[in-house]
């Protein structure tokens, strides 16, 4: 079974930082996609951030610069550093796992920036 566990979520002032981590379970992080994605009220899920198997990063335009995406695989974990938040980054943030033929997800987190 498969399972993917967000944490690191949390309440923060504008100008602050956040680290989330995946912690995955029956899968090898390693191996797939892992992507970070946020959705904001009334809106449509969007990816923030993801790092493919052979360790490539992509970021969304609106994080660059202020959030990496990172991945330890002793730990079968991933990371989003986030720095300088906005109040423009509040969202639920969720853990995706992508190896192509399938696509896992996380529970998300609620990440909430105060201006």
């Amino acid at each position: 079974q498969v399972q993917l566990v967000e944490s690191g979520g949390g309440m923060v002032q504008a100008g602050g930082s956040l680290r989330l981590s995946c912690a995955a379970s029956g899968i090898i992080v390693s191996l797939h996609t892992m992507g970070w994605y946020r959705q904001a009220p009334g809106k449509q899920r969007e990816l923030a951030a993801r790092i493919t198997s052979g360790g490539g990063t992509n970021l969304a335009d609106s994080v660059k610069g202020r959030f990496t995406i990172s991945r330890d695989n002793t730990k079968n974990t991933v990371y989003l550093q986030m720095n300088s938040l906005k109040p423009e980054d509040t969202a639920v943030y969720y853990c995706n796992a992508d190896n192509r033929l399938l696509s896992y997800w996380g529970q998300g987190t609620q990440v909430t920036v105060s201006s």
